[in-house]
């Protein structure tokens, strides 16, 4: 690992210290009620059986499945992905494929549920930047906002959401803690998947904007999961799980 890495996981590992520490003081990302309502783990990696390649390879199936999956549970979201090694990104070119490693970790937790669920700012911020990442296989509409922690700056990207989202908001603006600003995309606006939020914590962006990589390669592991510690420290959402 490098001088650069070695400095970028001891200051993320602070990071992640600070938000453990605040972590009960963050709003809800999506609406949940724990006393009624029920939150199933989705399992991508390469141990579900259930994933074959038609399925990963076919949207609609993908969504049938995913849909089928909370139905049969009973569940209002379904979760997981952080840190989970997925073969469903081969269904695009974006992730890579023969030439090189391909980018198969997955470096946010993933939300599962229905179209038009409303996405709530955690803690208040800026929004840091926007776009439209229209790629098969991509984020679709995405907005990133700027935190600040006791003096320390992050970011939170959320991903997937629905393109009229964009339309209203802009670099610059700023968000209240609790806000109702963005929604759970249809999937033929939110990169073509099934309907859910992709949330992510990021330390350093560097000069990107409106984008951030979610997935890396196995072998960078150690470097971007650094950059990116466990979204369950602002969600909250693990402790609910069936």
């Amino acid at each position: 690992m490098s001088l650069y890495n070695l400095k970028a996981s001891s200051s993320t590992n602070k990071l992640a210290h600070l938000i453990e520490k605040n972590r009960e003081g963050f709003y809800p990302v999506v609406e949940f009620h724990p006393n009624s309502e029920k939150l199933v783990k989705l399992d991508l990696s390469a141990n579900n059986n259930e994933l074959t390649a038609d399925l990963m390879t076919n949207t609609e199936k993908f969504g049938h499945y995913v849909s089928n999956k909370l139905e049969r549970e009973g569940a209002r979201y379904a979760i997981g992905g952080y840190g989970e090694l997925r073969n469903v990104y081969s269904r695009s070119e974006l992730f890579g494929g023969e030439k090189e490693e391909p980018r198969r970790l997955h470096l946010g937790t993933d939300i599962w549920g229905r179209a038009g669920e409303i996405v709530y700012v955690a803690l208040g911020g800026m929004v840091h930047s926007l776009a439209y990442n229209d790629h098969f296989g991509d984020y679709g509409a995405t907005i990133i906002l700027l935190h600040q922690l006791e003096g320390i700056p992050f970011y939170t990207l959320y991903g997937h959401l629905s393109i009229r989202d964009l339309e209203n908001i802009s670099a610059g603006n700023y968000v209240s803690r609790g806000q109702a600003f963005a929604h759970f995309g249809e999937q033929n606006e939110n990169g073509h998947w099934p309907p859910h939020l992709h949330f992510q914590i990021i330390e350093q962006m560097g000069a990107k904007e409106g984008d951030y990589p979610g997935v890396c390669k196995y072998s960078e592991r150690e470097k971007w999961m650094a950059n990116s510690p466990d979204p369950d420290l602002i969600l909250n959402m693990n402790r609910w799980l069936h």
